[in-house]
């Protein structure tokens, strides 16, 4: 069968999935009876005129009495969607409604996905903000850089649940899972690693961020955009690339990957040429996260590098860098204790209770689950496989006690919490 086949094979199996038996992949459903006539009376008029007013009584009562608590709003300008570019809010509607399906699926969370059209960031911080109170928190998805970072800031400062944009965090969070791991592997230190990342969109800047908050030197790190290297003579860049702006005269990927210890590729298919891969330091750490085609792709760079750990975004290869390992768990632990935020020190406590997973022994489901008859700790899996039941309570619990211990929450964990 040729690939042109198996492309148009495969592309004719999503639409139908799509499509049938009914169009989309979420629906509402009722956890009430309605079925007579006094059913109806509860849950309606005049029945529902008493938890009105004991929400207006005391609006925390709104957990009590609504499904508020349960409920995550996946909202998108379509400006970014997955590799596809600006292609505009309803056409974003398919992924919106798959990131809902997944925090269903993986955290038993309700979610509901929100397309916005709008002229202006004020005018989409205004919808968004507006609506917040409606839900336990706001997932973004699929907006593009630099409108992401601004956004996301005005948000976390308007609304009282936790905002969190998951190709920001939920990107990082995975990513340095699992680079901590490879580093404990290869015998490196972070602090003393030298970085590249190729790409300066919003998961690399978050990325970088976020292992800098883990112990990288923001110095040892070079970004490339593309126009090459980010350095300080350059009066092109934003306030968010500035920050990794190095005072270099190296301008080339050739230039700034010689002898460094990690790549990180949030950019496109191969743009890490073979000749660059071998500039690398010893046991190099490559994570070529472009979707669907790695920056270089696995066979090629074990061809070049027989020292190296590789992951990538694609489930066929091992080591998958996989957003769906943290999203519904953090949002998961953050509603369950009613986090006012998702801060920093949540975002760690994902870290380490992913990276820490790994370490243990996989059980016969998850084996079953990823077709293969073994996984260990090592080179071939330093992250744990999106099917592993042993996510949601692990990192539920780590992140709803971050939130407690750092004072976000509003209630307390429960003494026996399983998410």
């Amino acid at each position: 069968m040729s690939d042109d086949h198996q492309i148009d094979e495969f592309r004719q199996q999503a639409l139908d999935y799509h499509a049938n038996p009914v169009p989309g992949k979420i629906e509402v459903a009722l956890t009430k009876p309605a079925d007579s006539a006094a059913d109806l009376a509860l849950a309606y008029s005049p029945g529902v005129a008493e938890p009105v007013r004991e929400i207006a009584h005391n609006a925390e009562n709104v957990y009590k009495y609504t499904a508020k608590g349960n409920m995550v709003a996946v909202i998108s300008n379509g400006t970014a969607i997955l590799g596809l570019g600006n292609l505009g809010p309803l056409a974003s509607k398919p992924v919106m409604e798959g990131k809902a399906l997944l925090f269903k699926r993986f955290a038993g969370l309700d979610s509901i996905d929100i397309e916005v059209k709008h002229r202006t960031i004020d005018e989409f911080v205004d919808t968004v903000a507006n609506i917040s109170d409606t839900f336990g928190g706001i997932n973004l998805e699929d907006i593009k850089a630099p409108d992401c970072f601004e956004i996301e800031r005005r948000l976390i400062e308007r609304c009282d649940v936790p905002v969190f944009h998951d190709d920001q965090h939920g990107t990082a969070i995975v990513t340095a899972a699992g680079m901590l791991n490879a580093i404990e592997l290869q015998g490196k230190d972070l602090k003393e690693a030298r970085i590249v990342c190729l790409g300066a969109g919003a998961a690399a800047i978050a990325c970088m961020e976020l292992l800098i908050k883990c112990g990288a030197m923001r110095e040892k790190i070079y970004m490339l955009d593309r126009k090459g290297v980010i350095h300080t003579r350059r009066d092109d860049l934003n306030e968010y690339k500035e920050l990794f702006a190095n005072n270099t005269d190296m301008r080339t990927l050739e230039d700034v990957i010689e002898g460094a210890d990690l790549f990180l590729g949030v950019s496109g298919p191969d743009l890490l040429p073979p000749e660059a891969l071998k500039l690398m330091a010893d046991k190099p750490i490559v994570f070529a996260c472009s979707n669907p085609d790695p920056e270089i792709k696995p066979e090629l760079a074990h061809q070049v590098r027989d020292d190296l750990i590789m992951g990538t975004g694609r489930s066929d290869y091992p080591n998958q860098v996989n957003n769906v390992l943290c999203f519904p768990f953090i949002f998961r632990g953050a509603l369950d204790v009613r986090a006012s935020e998702i801060n920093d020190e949540m975002k760690l406590a994902a870290v380490d209770a992913i990276r820490d997973l790994a370490k243990e022994e996989v059980p016969q489901e998850v084996l079953s689950a990823a077709g293969v008859e073994a996984l260990t700790f090592g080179k071939d899996y330093i992250i744990p496989k999106p099917m592993d039941p042993r996510l949601l309570p692990r990192v539920a619990k780590a992140v709803a006690k971050a939130a407690v211990d750092s004072g976000v929450a509003r209630i307390e964990m429960p003494e026996n919490y399983m998410a």
